[in-house]
């Protein structure tokens, strides 16, 4: 039985902190599992491919936005394949760097196969099994397959395989309407397909607050068919066809969507069921999500955990994050808690959203809330743009930012602005008015949303203009649909 100083499982996140323990130590023994592409889910089939996608899909998004601003142009060709082909070879180009520099490194040993414990401190991988002093647990995650009758039985594709599509569906079904889905479908229908999204929910973005989620449906329902409320029930092959058979839920009619390809982005799954961390004396949830600790240690002593394997917060910089504090906290003799009173993400459709922090729910009534629309704002104003917004959340007592969130242009470098006020000094919003802002940009909305505060009453009516602006409008492509 192989021993080593340090197992850790998978090669994203948990690369962070066996980088580090290479850089300081000659001697360590490090033994890296990875059943995927090496690199992690980021690099090979998450954020990176797909924001080297969704850029030509933006350039396009503009492209047809050029008539609103006097300029006439025509789109002679798109080379799916080529957009496709150079985002997948430029990230396993990457991975199979890592991988090289992992195998060339005689302190690792790296074990391209699934991890499975098999006692305490024990992993089989393979045919053989190893033994460790300490576990990294960065295990990632997998994408949730629903079940629904005769999927399995036509191809489909999830953010695993996505990558490897080269020709571009005529029709598209999205089988799920939160980050992947909305990200895919918006880049598939600018390269020009037609584009379904369906979402049991009542909204998409269903993290995102209410008048976030409205407003991006009403803005996306512009490029493809956005179905919150409508459950798929079944999937069946007609000749070359693939049938969505598809339930509206709020009036329980039962339609069918003829499709050339599926997409299912219907959520992540642990893969807890895979490796087997109860054996070893490590607990999960009902969900199969590992539990840790402030510190990130799991209910087994000198195993840890980070990244998608624990289920809270699952974005690549939160697992970076969190990295860290293992790091300090395994091999330096720390005590860091981990802090997630400001964790930010973005959906980078067109228009974006990026979020930080407290959602409305999220917090009691001591609170004021600002909204300011883009339009009012100069740069707002030249970019011709509608309906967009930020909306910040204040603790009333003290000025503290307890939460912010944007939808329109440039919302994930928006949000940083608030991201800086949410952990610098006291963490009032008092800063945005001793800093001078660069006028005209778009940067002064967020001012003066925070210029804006009201009682959270005083928002009603926005907020009912915005859930009824989209409301109507998925009534028209509902209709145009079932008819």
């Amino acid at each position: 039985m192989k021993h080593f100083d340090v197992i850790a499982f998978g090669s994203g996140s948990a690369s962070n902190i066996y980088a580090e323990l290479l850089a300081h130590n000659r001697d360590i023994n490090i033994a890296v599992i990875e059943n995927g592409p090496v690199g992690g889910i980021c690099l090979t089939r998450g954020c990176i491919p797909s924001k080297m996608i969704l850029y030509p899909a933006e350039i396009m998004h503009n492209i047809k936005r050029a008539p609103d601003f006097w300029i006439s142009s025509r789109i002679t060709s798109i080379d799916f394949e080529k957009i496709m082909s150079w985002a997948y070879d430029e990230v396993m180009g990457e991975s199979f760097q890592i991988e090289n520099a992992l195998m060339s490194d005689p302190r690792i040993t790296l074990y391209k196969t699934t991890g499975e414990f098999v006692g305490e401190y024990q992993v089989k991988v393979g045919d053989e099994i190893i033994t460790g002093d300490k576990i990294l647990l960065c295990t990632g995650s997998r994408p949730l397959i629903p079940k629904i009758p005769g999927l399995n039985e036509v191809n489909y594709y999830t953010n695993e395989n996505f990558f490897t599509l080269r020709k571009l569906p005529k029709r598209t079904a999205v089988i799920g309407g939160s980050f992947v889905g909305l990200e895919f479908g918006f880049f598939l229908s600018m390269m020009g397909s037609d584009v379904y999204v369906f979402e049991m929910l009542d909204r998409i973005a269903y993290q995102e607050e209410p008048e976030i989620s409205y407003q991006l449906e009403v803005d996306l329902d512009q490029h493809m068919k956005v179905l919150p409320l409508t459950k798929v029930v079944e999937v069946r092959k007609s000749g070359e066809n693939k049938i969505i058979v598809a339930e509206d839920l709020e009036n329980n009619i039962t339609f069918e969507v003829p499709v050339d390809e599926i997409i299912v982005a219907a959520g992540r799954k642990s893969n807890s069921d895979i490796t087997k961390p109860e054996k070893t004396g490590v607990k999960t949830d009902e969900n199969g999500w590992i539990i840790v600790n402030e510190y990130m240690e799991t209910t087994k002593q000198n195993i840890w955990s980070c990244g998608d394997a624990i289920g809270k917060h699952m974005f690549k910089h939160a697992a970076n994050y969190e990295s860290v504090i293992v790091y300090y906290n395994a091999f330096k003799g720390k005590r860091l808690k981990a802090d997630f009173h400001a964790v930010p993400h973005a959906i980078f459709t067109q228009p974006e959203v990026g979020s930080v922090g407290a959602k409305e729910s999220d917090v009691n009534d001591e609170i004021l809330l600002g909204y300011y629309l883009y339009k009012d704002t100069a740069k707002g104003l030249a970019m011709k743009d509608e309906g967009h917004f930020v909306k910040v959340i204040v603790k009333r007592d003290n000025g503290n930012v307890l939460g912010g969130h944007i939808i329109g242009p440039y919302a994930s470098s928006m949000i940083h602005e608030i991201i800086l006020l949410m952990n610098a000094g006291d963490r009032s919003f008092y800063p945005v008015y001793e800093m001078m802002h660069v006028h005209p940009a778009v940067n002064e909305v967020v001012e003066r949303a925070f210029g804006s505060l009201a009682e959270p009453d005083y928002w009603a009516d926005f907020k009912e203009s915005v859930k009824s602006s989209a409301i109507e409008k998925r009534e028209k492509v509902k209709d145009k649909i079932i008819k």
